[in-house]
């Protein structure tokens, strides 16, 4: 009974209790952010392995500042995404150098023959596509369109990742989506995408 009425507070409130020894609401709180910081990671670094690590270790900045946290600053959630933002953007940096083929290989699962496999062939490739434009944006850009359209920020909340104003925001956003659509435009029909999609 304990633990539901533990799942139901907030991120803040759970990392209060978490500071005074509460692990339970460790638990509920890693199982709630973590798959969240994940998939940012994974957007932006195109390897599970290295977004597993960077997940990880924004979770464990996160605890280590709990004691210290001052409530009404900031969210919860909004400080541990810039922080993975900030762990992204230092890994990215490191491997410039490394070819798309190095970067994008990783973590690529062979196909099974299942009856829905074309389908996922399908939307593997789509991904794929995808997140090899995602690489080629500037870093800045591809942040502020993986918060805003992957991650479903909104523009405030991405401000306060990336510590920019909500029009530079705006501005990003716009011309990484105008980037995106003009290195996706030509394998529309090879990805198997109408207008409509």
């Amino acid at each position: 009974m304990a633990l539901d009425a533990e799942a139901d507070r907030s991120d803040e409130a759970l990392l209060a209790l978490y500071a005074r020894g509460d692990r339970a609401a460790a638990r509920i709180l890693t199982l709630r952010l973590t798959p969240r910081v994940l998939s940012l990671a994974q957007r932006m670094l195109g390897d599970v392995g290295e977004a597993e690590d960077v997940a990880q270790e924004a979770m464990l900045k996160l605890w280590k500042i709990a004691p210290d946290w001052r409530t009404g600053e900031a969210q919860v959630s909004t400080w541990l995404y810039r922080v993975a933002s900030n762990l992204c953007t230092d890994r990215l940096r490191r491997r410039r150098g490394l070819g798309l083929d190095d970067v994008f290989g990783a973590g690529v699962e062979p196909p099974d023959d299942d009856p829905g496999i074309e389908t996922r062939l399908e939307e593997a490739e789509r991904a794929a596509a995808l997140q090899a434009a995602l690489e080629d944006l500037p870093e800045r850009q591809r942040q502020a369109v993986v918060l805003r359209h992957l991650e479903g920020l909104s523009n405030p909340q991405i401000a306060a990742v990336m510590d920019i104003g909500v029009e530079a925001v705006e501005s990003l956003t716009a011309r990484g989506k105008r980037a995106l659509a003009t290195r996706l435009i030509g394998r529309r029909a090879e990805l198997g995408l109408s207008d409509g999609t």
